[in-house]
């Protein structure tokens, strides 16, 4: 047995490191590119996955695993599969958001509006009317505002498959008229069903939907059974206001140019925040709960948003809306919205800085 020397030690330690780095590359590189193949469908059903098996019987190759043969040779192998997923990362970073696609009817209009001074114009609020069995009638309205009248903003919370993840709204109420609720929401295509590993993979555009409560959260509370809280937030007048026009920025952006939702970093949680943080006068800081958006509520709590006359564990007591409206099909929108703030603490009215 011979023994080496530092610099054939070193030299082999590298090439294995090195080895091991590229043979990592190439599984994350080829799950990515099977997955963004498998939800864009760029060759259709059959012949894109088609091309995920011949992709992975390439990598496959070139990591040694069951197929020990290489295509041509190892070198041209490697050159073929990196210049192969370098056009992967073009097509997929090229692909374009659009505004003319077949959309479900409940995403189908554009939230539009105008301003003169104080007074707002939104154009496309959505009021459906919900039907037990899902149905709905469409109903699509412009209504009036007044910036002066925000009198609070709340956040409603809506889960629907475990306590990590929520659905997030946010709805303003007004002293001269009945509340406003946006959401972002993903924008579907007819008969297209939501996929969250679809939403990291450019599958879904983005939609900002302005609504009536009775339409919004009624549909979670009482078409979903979903489980809703509403939180009222402690916010000064200035930035409510600066919220509601951070919404309408948001609007101009949508309908001048569309943008993709992502699961992690464009999605309902995380644009409000982003909102949040152009209007707050302090910095908000990131945290996990943006994320694991289920747990919002207590991100909230921390940063004194919503009061501490009650501990976050009754705060989920007295938030949680379906006790108050499960099984009312036939109420107004007045009667919903009353219902659903029924017993919550009303927020500290903070002053403007």
């Amino acid at each position: 047995m011979h023994n080496i020397g530092k610099r054939e030690f070193f030299a082999a330690l590298g090439m294995t490191l090195l080895h091991s780095m590229f043979s990592l590359f190439v599984i994350l590189s080829s799950i990515w590119l099977c997955l963004a193949l498998w939800f864009q469908e760029p060759f259709g059903w059959l012949l894109t996955r088609v091309l995920i098996g011949i992709w992975i019987v390439f990598a496959l190759s070139i990591l040694g695993i069951y197929i020990t043969q290489h295509f041509f040779n190892r070198h041209t192998d490697v050159l073929i599969y990196i210049l192969v997923f370098l056009l992967g990362l073009f097509w997929y970073f090229n692909l374009e958001a659009k505004q003319d696609r077949e959309w479900n009817p409940e995403v189908a209009q554009v939230l539009s509006y105008e301003k003169n001074g104080d007074q707002i114009t939104l154009h496309n609020v959505r009021n459906f009317n919900w039907h037990a069995d899902g149905s709905y009638d469409e109903r699509w309205e412009s209504r009036k505002f007044d910036l002066n009248q925000i009198t609070g903003v709340n956040i409603i919370t809506s889960y629907w498959m475990g306590p990590q993840i929520a659905h997030t709204l946010v709805s303003f109420d007004f002293a001269n008229g009945k509340p406003l609720t946006f959401s972002i929401e993903v924008r579907k295509q007819k008969n297209e069903e939501f996929s969250t590993y679809g939403g990291f993979f450019r599958k879904y555009e983005l939609s900002l939907i302005a609504a009536d409560e009775k339409d919004l959260i009624y549909t979670r509370s009482n078409v979903r059974h979903e489980q809703v809280y509403f939180f009222p937030i402690n916010m000064p007048k200035t930035e409510r206001r600066a919220l509601f026009e951070e919404y309408l920025r948001k609007a101009d952006e949508l309908k001048n140019q569309p943008k993709w939702y992502n699961s992690l970093t464009s999605n309902c949680t995380t644009l409000v925040f982003d909102m949040g943080q152009a209007i707050s006068k302090r910095h908000l800081p990131t945290d996990y709960r943006l994320f694991a958006s289920g747990y919002l509520p207590n991100y909230l709590y921390d940063l004194n948003a919503l009061s501490h006359d009650l501990t976050i564990k009754q705060w989920y007591e007295v938030a949680y809306i379906n006790p108050r409206v499960s099984g009312l099909n036939n109420i107004s929108s007045t009667q919903y919205s009353t219902l659903i703030r029924k017993g919550i603490p009303k927020p500290i009215l903070q002053k403007s800085p």
